[in-house]
């Protein structure tokens, strides 16, 4: 590598820095390959932003992660790279059915409610239902006073974390001296 040597002062020359560039997304245009693109569609009670594959527009529905999204996909008639926005009314609407009757679709283990304390079925909760029925349990330990539920009923952590130093709350009082 030849070393460059500033003529003046006989020292090593700086090699000028390129500049960087910034990285831009490249820009698709959704709508140049459909006319019919929607930019929001509403799945599940959830509005998704239309440029979105399905497996990801999928995910923003309350109780589907990525993995049973991927399941899903399997058992529909669309490929998992489809921009949700390029779906007619009816796929969409498939879809929703299909969510609708999911704990069929996929196996048990992948379901959120197993073996339901009161009716001894398994299903899959969704969005608000999924909510009041966490929220059914936490009040059931409650009034059971089980040890979930009491730490539950102090704020504080139930599934084996310390709390010597975190979940604290409230002003520090610091050190208190003993008046004599």
């Amino acid at each position: 590598m030849p070393v460059m040597m500033d003529e003046e002062k006989g020292k090593k020359a700086k090699k000028p820095k390129k500049e960087a560039k910034a990285y831009k997304k490249p820009k698709v245009d959704a709508e140049a390959g459909n006319p019919d693109f929607v930019h929001l569609v509403r799945l599940s009670g959830v509005v998704v932003d239309g440029n979105l594959i399905l497996s990801k527009a999928l995910t923003k529905v309350k109780g589907i992660g990525l993995r049973l999204a991927e399941t899903l996909i399997g058992s529909f008639d669309i490929s998992k790279e489809t921009k949700i926005g390029n779906l007619d009314e009816k796929q969409i609407q498939d879809i929703e059915e299909r969510l609708e009757k999911i704990s069929t679709a996929v196996p048990v283990w992948m379901l959120n409610r197993k073996k339901d304390v009161e009716t001894g079925e398994s299903y899959h909760r969704l969005g608000p239902e999924l909510d009041m029925q966490t929220r059914e349990d936490i009040n059931r330990e409650k009034k059971i006073k089980s040890y979930r539920g009491v730490r539950h009923t102090l704020n504080l952590p139930c599934r084996g974390q310390r709390t010597r130093s975190t979940f604290r709350k409230g002003s520090t009082i610091g050190v208190s001296r003993k008046k004599s």
